[in-house]
């Protein structure tokens, strides 16, 4: 039995990393085992596998760690397995900037054309689509979509003049 255990060990010594944090660390918390517990948003394979940023409070005992948690995940525990952290470095390119969205009085926000990028002819079996790449107001070029060009005329006709 011993010399099994000893192998064992010898399998999974190689794999293990002492990880400490400090107080004030920020940290990843690993959600998937509190699925039951918490939804953010996605569901399956697209759900996030770590959320975060959390302080590091307190280290309580040899592998466990107390964090500062937001209040609207307060239903669980605050302190965490080491195993379960993750260190958050920090990249400006984490933080994204949010630009003001124009509401309208019934709170409904309308996506508005702001220039006609390209244009292309889809071909199809027996016609032809014409069709034109449309930027709109508040999103990168990245983000601009190819739209049918009679659609577009019909409900924006000032784009093409």
């Amino acid at each position: 039995m011993k010399q099994a255990q000893d192998r064992q060990k010898s399998y999974a010594d190689p794999k293990r990393k002492n990880i400490e944090f400090q107080a004030g660390v920020k940290v990843f918390v690993k959600i998937t085992p509190y699925k039951k517990v918490m939804r953010f948003g996605r569901k399956g394979k697209l759900a996030p596998r770590y959320i975060g940023q959390f302080e590091v409070l307190e280290k309580v005992g040899k592998m466990a760690y107390k964090l500062a948690l937001l209040v609207s995940i307060d239903r669980i525990h605050n302190v965490f397995h080491v195993s379960l952290l993750r260190k958050y470095i920090h990249d400006p390119s984490h933080i994204l900037q949010t630009e003001e969205v124009e509401l309208k009085d019934d709170l409904i926000y309308e996506e508005c054309p702001v220039q006609i990028l390209d244009r292309k002819i889809k071909e199809l079996r027996n016609k032809n689509v014409p069709l034109v790449k449309v930027l709109w107001r508040n999103h990168n070029v990245e983000e601009a979509t190819w739209e049918v060009k009679q659609n577009m005329k019909e409900k924006y006709p000032d784009l093409f003049n």
